[in-house]
């Protein structure tokens, strides 16, 4: 026979099982990340550069460790993204919106480096020489393209081949 005690604890505990798995889910990996503006002191993870003493676009990786690694060049950002030994799960990748910022003094105005649009090839160089200007609108991008020349590219078109870091900022290959 049922009592009434047994009667709550068996309707209960679904809601108590709902409960959980709720808390469960809010491990943090779902909520949204931003990206964080350097400083004065904010280094290459790759070369030790200081990043704003350096024109062009930034990056900067949020590892799901909680580790952040910023990026003085898009080419050195997306060179350690797309490695194909690259094992460490990465939470969110940013770049800066060039449609935005200043090229010569790139301050905020980051984004999804996995939505934004690339320009391959341009006039403009950014810390390490030729890099891959970004933008959040593919009109901005279309503009640049027009003024600075380069070729309009979606993240996915991105291969570890354009962007190679073997010849160093003046991508001398003899080193």
């Amino acid at each position: 026979m049922m009592t009434q005690q047994n009667n709550k604890m068996v309707f209960a505990f679904p809601a108590v099982l709902l409960l959980l798995i709720a808390v469960a889910g809010c491990s943090g990996q779902d909520t949204p990340v931003r990206a964080l503006e350097p400083d004065r002191s904010s280094m290459c993870a790759l070369d030790g550069m200081l990043l704003v003493d350096y024109p062009g676009p930034k990056g900067q990786i949020l590892y799901n460790d909680g580790e952040r690694e910023f990026y003085c060049d898009t080419v050195e950002l997306l060179s350690i993204y797309l490695r194909p030994e690259q094992q460490r799960r990465i939470r969110a990748i940013f770049t800066q919106d060039m449609g935005k910022a200043d090229w010569k003094e790139p301050r905020d105005h980051w984004i999804d480096a996995t939505k934004a649009f690339y320009v391959q090839g341009s006039k403009l160089h950014g810390s390490m020489g030729p890099t891959f200007a970004t933008f959040a609108d593919k009109e901005d991008a279309e503009s640049f393209v027009k003024e600075y020349g380069g070729k309009l590219l979606r993240f996915e078109q991105i291969t570890i081949d354009m962007v190679d870091l073997r010849g160093g900022a003046k991508h001398d290959h003899s080193m």
